[in-house]
């Protein structure tokens, strides 16, 4: 249920939480969920995608530094594949709040619909542009999210995963049908499900 809250004014006590990840191939999707001190301001929250990268980085240092509590979590790809990634994505939710070191009296989810919580939650579309627990929440997630790619480009070089952080670009698409899909994509993702089935299809017997 959608809450008529005045974002500028919450309580505290408030979670923010947000996810990324949940477009790529690869990778797990990642969430997080922020509790900020009202004590303790920090200026520039904004939706991550908004941000650079160097501004995304900055940012989450202070709000590791200065948030009340906050938690990054995540849903495996095998989790992914087993779910699907709606319900990967609410299960990292639920991780995300959990591993909060002080239980939040709401939280807010970005999206249309909550994850199945302990304390009462509502979802807010566009939630990282209008609550800044939740930009903070977006930050945490972009750039733990974007650092993994980076190591998952080294151990499995030639797909580009540190330009495109595993989304379905033209590149990514090519070298995925060039080199094969990798232990880390989603094999109930169309484009890789697609490029097993065409190897798994059996040759004609040759006479």
């Amino acid at each position: 249920m959608q809450l008529g809250l005045d974002f500028g004014r919450v309580e505290a006590l408030v979670a923010g939480v947000d996810e990324v990840g949940r477009g790529p191939l690869c990778g797990a999707v990642v969430t997080a969920a922020v509790i900020l001190d009202p004590e303790r301001p920090i200026l520039g929250l904004n939706d991550s995608k908004k941000l650079s990268e160097a501004r995304r980085e900055a940012l989450s240092e202070e709000i590791r530094e200065k948030a009340l509590a906050w938690c990054i979590a995540r849903a495996e790809v095998e989790e992914i594949d087993r779910l699907n990634i709606l319900h990967a994505t609410m299960l990292a939710m639920r991780r995300a709040v959990e591993g909060l070191a002080v239980t939040p009296r709401l939280a807010l989810i970005d999206g249309n619909r909550c994850p199945k919580l302990a304390v009462p939650c509502a979802p807010v579309i566009k939630g990282d542009a209008q609550v800044p627990a939740i930009a903070a929440a977006s930050i945490l997630a972009k750039v733990a999210r974007d650092r993994e790619m980076l190591v998952l480009d080294a151990l499995y070089p030639g797909y580009g995963l540190a330009r495109h952080k595993g989304y379905p670009t033209a590149v990514h698409l090519e070298a995925l049908a060039r080199l094969g899909p990798t232990p880390i994509h989603r094999r109930s993702f169309a484009p890789v499900r697609e490029l097993l089935d065409v190897v798994s299809i059996p040759c004609a017997p040759t006479s």
